[in-house]
Formats: C-alpha cells, structure tokens, sequence
C-alpha cells in the first residue's frame, strides 16, 4: 500500500513541473581547462652600438714666416725654426732669437726649464706652439713652449742692411741677424759721452749708443741678458769714442722704430 502511494505521489510532481515548463536541474558540465596562452617572447637584449674610435687630433700645420706675418696680432701659431741666440734663462723662461732661411722670430719670454735652456745652442731646430705678438712696433712670439725637432741645422749669415737704414723696407728684415757699415759714433747726450749705462751704477743692465750715416742719427743698443758686461761687444761699446767709425752686427729688434740689439762692434774695414 506505501509503495502504491509513494508511486502516485511522484507521478503528480512529474506533472507539476511539465506544466510550468521547467526542465529538471542538469548537472554543471565539467569545465575544460584554459588554453594556456603562450608567454610573449622578450625582444633580445640589444648589444650597446660601438661607438666610433676617436680620429687622433689633427696636429696644427707648421706656418711658413710669410704665413706667419700674415696672421693676426693673438692668433695661434705654430712654427720650426732654428736658434740663432737667447738671452739668460731666468723663472722657466727664455727669450729666443730665432730663424729660418725664410725669415726670423723674436721668442719672447718662452717657457723653458734651465736644462732644455742649455741644449738651445745655436743651429738647434725646434717646433714653437703659441701666439702672435706685437708690442711697439716689434712682432714677437709670446705665450710660447717648444720642442726640439731632430734633423738640420741651420746657423743665419748676417744681412747688410746698411743701404736699407732710411727705407720703408728696413722692417722686412725685423729680427734677422744683420750687419751696419761704416757707422760714424755720435755724442750719446749733452755729456758728450759715447754711450749711457741703463744702470750706471751696477753696470748690470743695457748699454745705449748712437751712430749716424749719411746725416741721420740712429740708436742703437746692448741687450744685457744677451751679451753681458764680461762680453768682448760690451767692452768694446765701453771704449768708444765720438767719431769713431764701426762696423756692427746684431739682431734687429723694433721698438718704436729701428732698436736693433748688437752682438758685434768692430773698426770699419
């Protein structure tokens, strides 16, 4: 009797849920797993780009004398030239009267140690980095260092430039080694005096003197740091006499005009 109502009963829930058009309850289909997306590949490190070499720096050219004059007054130089003289070597400086068969330089003040000072003898050839100068009227290099070039030599024979003494052309030959003929020796100042100390004293700096030829009276001068007063040219500008007539040799240096420094005095030939 229980097993007949049990059967009824399930028969009307069938029923029920018909006419509400519910189905009964599925079971949850079993989900599948997620397709892996495969991992984005990482861009492969880039190797650092070669930096390009660094060409060497391309030595300044070595100037001609006539490039060299053609520069402007500061404007870097750089020439080879040759010892012709210096003055004393004093606080790693030296100042150097230089040149090349194409012209000649005033080193000025040019830095130097006392040992490489004494290897500048003269013929010596040497490659001179620094600026043009220019200080009243004389054309110099200053700011200066220097190397020494292996190779010739080079010694300046001295340039007459007697005839050139009223020209315009004089200045050409500034700093060059030249020589003076048949100077007549005048009156240094109302003294009568052949020639003036710088220091009358001491006798420890320039000698000054004057000459003439042909009527015009030039002065001229002895670089103490140059040629000292133990010098055979210092002595012999002490022992001059108005009216004396000499030849001399020196470098012509500009100061304000024609200054040349003089390394020779000898009787007129």
């Amino acid at each position: 009797m229980k097993k007949i109502l049990a059967l009824l009963l399930a028969l009307v829930m069938v029923f029920a849920l018909a006419a509400c058009g519910q189905k009964p309850a599925a079971e949850p289909a079993a989900e599948e797993p997620a397709a892996e997306t495969p991992a984005a590949e990482e861009p492969a490190a880039e190797e650092p780009a070669e930096e390009p070499a660094e060409e060497p720096a391309e030595e300044p050219a070595v100037m001609s004398h006539e490039e060299f004059m053609a520069a402007d007054v500061d404007a870097p130089v750089v020439i080879e030239t040759y010892v012709q003289a210096h003055q004393s070597w004093w606080n790693d400086q030296v100042t150097v009267y230089a040149a090349s068969p194409d012209g000649a330089y005033f080193l000025y003040n040019m830095a130097c140690s006392e040992e490489d000072a004494a290897k500048l003898v003269p013929g010596a050839k040497i490659r001179v980095t620094g600026f043009k100068g220019e200080w009243s009227g004389e054309i110099e290099v200053v700011d200066a260092s220097f190397e020494f070039v292996e190779g010739d030599s080079f010694i300046a024979e001295p340039t007459d430039v007697t005839e050139l003494l009223a020209s315009e052309e004089l200045i050409n030959h500034q700093n060059e080694l030249v020589a003076f003929k048949g100077m007549t020796v005048e009156a240094y100042d109302e003294s009568g005096a052949a020639f003036s100390y710088k220091d009358p004293e001491g006798k420890t700096d320039d000698l000054y003197f004057k000459v003439s030829k042909d009527g015009v009276t030039y002065d001229f001068c002895v670089e103490f740091y140059l040629c000292g007063n133990d010098t055979e040219v210092y002595k012999a500008v002490e022992a001059l006499q108005v009216g004396d007539v000499i030849d001399l040799e020196g470098f012509l240096y500009w100061y304000n005009g024609l200054n040349p420094h003089i390394t020779a005095v000898t009787p007129a030939a």
